[in-house]
């Protein structure tokens, strides 16, 4: 079926269901479902550059060589938590969004491991293969209850939490390592938060629900093991790569760890792995996701959030830029734009290499997610080096140039109930600029270099400094009538009675060369730089 042009596009390049896929079509997406082009490299670099969106599961690898092809990409979304088949800062660079679906499958996963740990508690798997094979070997697989042990959990997100819940169903004590769990929370969830080398000398289970990062690979290192309280069992259904697994294997030999339970391995698909074969070591091919509820909830929320953000701009999720919800959308919209605006004007004036970055905000807008505001006052004054640069790539941009980046928020402090001011430094001096949304929805600008002013923002403007004396007005609207130019608004401001003075137009159409060098033969003017800005 052809593509319609006035729609946004996804290819779902996975396996997803079709209530999923008719979500997209519900929301008015132009959806293609096609899950044999994930695993088609040729099809699916001939067939990206097409989308707006890509829904994906484990088989699509969104590499570099991908995201080069996908030139009109803005979102990315994985039915599921792991996203190692997405190249993540290739698609930060690009600008494209990486969503996953945590929620999804939280239970599912916790469930799989709460069994792992009764699994290897009790050597079931082992004790079901001597009875298959009509052995009846009771004395063999002596167990251990769960009950008053120790569970230790390392990560108490969204599924560490689920396990932490069902521990103490099996009147388990529960310490939890993770070093944003705050005192509140683990009050809340009913746990002792401990440091890492408390919880491996405490504990005789343990449990890994952290994704793998540069600080969680190899958590449970060969020193870490060493560490271990003697006659642990471990459970790992989180991310391969969390465990040294060959440090893992000696300690079970050497019997200074009881058991093992691993769905997740440092190579995958596993087909070899220090851990197999060893007695007491519960192995499973990655299922800890694979249920029919989970994989129908992953695939129905994905589908949810990338129509989201398609259709209204909110992002949940996301891996790679901050998220704003669709009531925040909402709202921050104008705000939003503000910020871009802000960093566009600042942008486009200055012509050496930002050092620093410096955003405040004050009032009502300190309130909100500044993060997202952030990363849309970066884009703007990114976009006068990248015009392609958007809230995704800004943040990595800026980084890459070491800019450097700093957010102050404050209490209502003059008559606007919010203002965001942005000031950038660089080598040589340093430029400001403040804004805020009137009632109406529309972003103003309300000081330029400390400047009062009062001034829309408009497509294509003209911004002139000079000293506070009389015939500028003339010059510029003179100048502008004589060439055709129109003026849609004008606004003025001095710091003081003959000093420093700005002048701000807001033009119908972009000014051409020739009329600013009329400007700038008059004497009259320090500065004269036209500005345009995205209103749409």
């Amino acid at each position: 079926m052809p593509l319609d042009s006035n729609l946004p596009r996804v290819l779902v390049s996975d396996k997803l269901s079709e209530t999923a896929v008719q979500i997209f079509r519900d929301r008015g997406i132009d959806v293609t479902f096609d899950p044999t082009i994930g695993k088609d490299k040729d099809r699916l670099l001939a067939e990206i550059p097409n989308y707006d969106g890509l829904a994906i599961r484990s088989a699509t690898k969104v590499t570099d060589k991908v995201l080069a092809a996908a030139t009109r990409l803005k979102v990315i979304g994985r039915a599921g938590i792991g996203v190692d088949n997405v190249d993540i800062p290739a698609a930060s660079k690009r600008g494209v969004i990486v969503m996953n679906t945590p929620f999804g499958n939280s239970i599912t996963t916790a469930e799989h491991a709460i069994s792992m740990m009764m699994a290897v508690a009790r050597q079931i798997p082992e004790a079901n293969a001597s009875t298959h094979a009509g052995k009846w070997e009771k004395a063999r697989f002596m167990g251990v209850e769960l009950f008053s042990k120790t569970l230790g959990v390392i990560g108490a997100g969204n599924i560490g939490s689920v396990v932490i819940d069902r521990a103490l169903g099996l009147r388990m004590k529960v310490v939890a390592y993770d070093p944003f769990l705050s005192q509140e929370r683990a009050d809340k969830l009913g746990v002792e938060k401990v440091d890492l080398d408390t919880l491996l000398a405490r504990a005789d289970f343990i449990t890994l629900h952290v994704p793998l990062t540069d600080k969680t690979r190899n958590i449970l290192s060969a020193e870490a093991i060493s560490k271990l309280k003697p006659g642990v069992r471990i459970v790992n259904c989180a991310r391969g790569g969390l465990v040294d697994e060959a440090a893992l294997a000696h300690a079970l030999k050497e019997g200074r760890v009881a058991g093992a339970a691993f769905d997740v391995f440092a190579e995958e698909p596993a087909t070899a792995s220090p851990l197999f074969g060893l007695p007491n070591v519960v192995v499973t091919p990655h299922l800890g996701a694979s249920t029919t509820e989970a994989q129908e909830n992953v695939a129905l929320q994905v589908a949810e959030q990338m129509s989201d953000y398609l259709l209204t701009g909110a992002v949940q999720n996301a891996l790679n830029m901050p998220s704003i919800t669709a009531e925040e959308a909402k709202v921050m919209g104008p705000w939003v734009k503000l910020a871009s605006h802000l960093g566009a004007f600042v942008g486009q004036l200055t012509d050496e290499p930002i050092k620093a970055i410096n955003i405040l905000y004050d009032g009502a807008v300190a309130e909100m997610n500044v993060a997202a505001l952030n990363a849309a006052a970066l884009a703007g004054a990114m976009q006068a080096v990248n015009p392609d640069v958007n809230m995704v790539s800004a943040p990595v941009m800026a980084k890459d140039r070491g800019i450097k980046v700093a957010t102050t928020t404050q209490g209502k402090s003059g008559v606007f109930d919010g203002y965001i001011k942005i000031t950038v430094a660089t080598a040589s001096r340093e430029r400001s600029i403040a804004g805020t949304v009137f009632s109406d929805g529309k972003p103003r600008f309300i000081q330029i270099k400390g400047i009062n002013i009062d001034a829309e923002v408009g497509a294509h403007m003209l911004y002139t400094t000079n000293e506070d004396e009389p015939g500028i007005i003339g010059a510029l609207g003179q100048t502008m009538g004589e060439n055709g130019v129109n003026i849609a608004n004008f606004t003025l401001g001095r710091s003081d009675r003959g000093k420093d003075a700005i002048a701000l137009l807001y033009l119908d159409e972009q000014p051409p060369e020739a009329v600013l060098d009329k400007l700038r033969a008059t004497g009259l003017f320090r500065q004269i730089r036209p500005l345009q800005f995205d209103v749409g």
